[in-house]
């Protein structure tokens, strides 16, 4: 009997369906047959309605609300393929919730980003896919490979192709110290000067932004980020920002979480228009918010670990 190659089956939890048809589609192949459901206790009821065995399987779930379901689904769905006899179990994390506890900040403090690594290793999986960790150190804490894609290319062809003809009043804005890396990394691939709000953080949820490091008078400023959580510092940072002459205030962020009162928040804010991905799943949302989608990028990577190409190469 003829031995039989490895094939690739790609499946999906419920956090996020549509995003992982659109990277099914990318990659030409169909999402895997696998029912996630509910028993009437509320358990989680995991079935999957074709073989694996020997497979090389990527499972796509965000860790986005409700966050605790969505972890739980993963972790069950990855034991069931463990023990279906898969080859390798890959999980697609694009929004790796909990990512924003990892340190002891104070006394007592928990490091949810480790134990979250931990129960994701423990269950089986092999390789982790994530897309702009809150913190890089976090792909220290897992003891399997970790691909930490960028979101930043998906969002400078699409920013490029909307403002080409007004690049030259474009300035790039990191809304706090710890976004500098990631804003400076937007701003050179477009090309733009980058400037630096001065925020503060008295206590958890709550920002202050005191002023602007750089010149954004008469400018079109996208502020960077990687999550849009309740929006206070996106707000904060437009009112600064408009103070301080800016011609029209956008944001982007690969998150958009949009948790609470976010979206009316953004929607009375100062803020024009913000950009964000399909990391986080929204049925609908106004007409000031445009979603760009990051299906290409993960279905690229996936083919690319799966033919042991180079995935940094996307970033360069």
């Amino acid at each position: 009997m003829p031995f039989q190659r490895n094939d690739l089956k790609f499946f999906a939890g419920n956090s996020n369906l549509e995003l992982a048809k659109r990277v099914a589609e990318y990659m030409g192949m169909r999402l895997g047959d696998c029912q996630v459901s509910r028993f009437s206790d509320g358990e989680i009821n995991v079935k999957i309605n074709e073989t694996v065995r020997g497979h090389d399987v990527f499972i796509l779930q965000s860790f986005s609300p409700p966050v605790n379901e969505n972890v739980m689904e993963l972790l069950i769905m990855i034991d069931a393929f463990k023990r279906a006899s898969a080859n390798s179990i890959a999980v697609v994390i694009p929004y790796y919730g909990y990512a924003r506890q990892d340190r002891k900040a104070k006394g007592r403090d928990p490091i949810t980003a480790k134990l979250l690594a931990n129960l994701i290793t423990v269950a089986g999986a092999t390789r982790v896919l994530t897309v702009d960790l809150h913190a890089e150190q976090i792909q220290g804490f897992f003891d399997i490979p970790l691909d930490n894609l960028y979101s930043f290319p998906v969002f400078s062809e699409e920013i490029l192709k909307l403002y080409r003809e007004e690049k030259s009043d474009l300035v790039v804005v990191a809304p706090d110290v710890g976004a500098v890396r990631r804003a400076s990394k937007f701003a050179e691939k477009l090309g733009v000067p980058l400037a630096i709000l001065d925020k503060r953080r008295p206590a958890d949820n709550v920002a202050e932004v005191v002023h602007v490091i750089g010149d954004v008078k008469e400018k079109i400023t996208l502020m960077f980020d990687d999550i849009i959580d309740t929006g206070g510092t996106l707000v904060q940072g437009a009112e600064i920002l408009k103070k301080s002459g800016a011609r029209r205030i956008l944001a982007c962020a690969t998150h958009g979480v949009l948790s609470g009162n976010a979206v009316e928040r953004i929607q009375n804010s100062n803020i024009d228009k913000v950009y964000i991905t399909d990391t986080v799943y929204h049925k609908e949302l106004p007409e000031k918010f445009c979603v760009f989608s990051i299906a290409s990028l993960l279905g690229e990577a996936i083919i690319r670990i799966r033919k042991n190409l180079s995935v940094s190469i996307l970033f360069r």
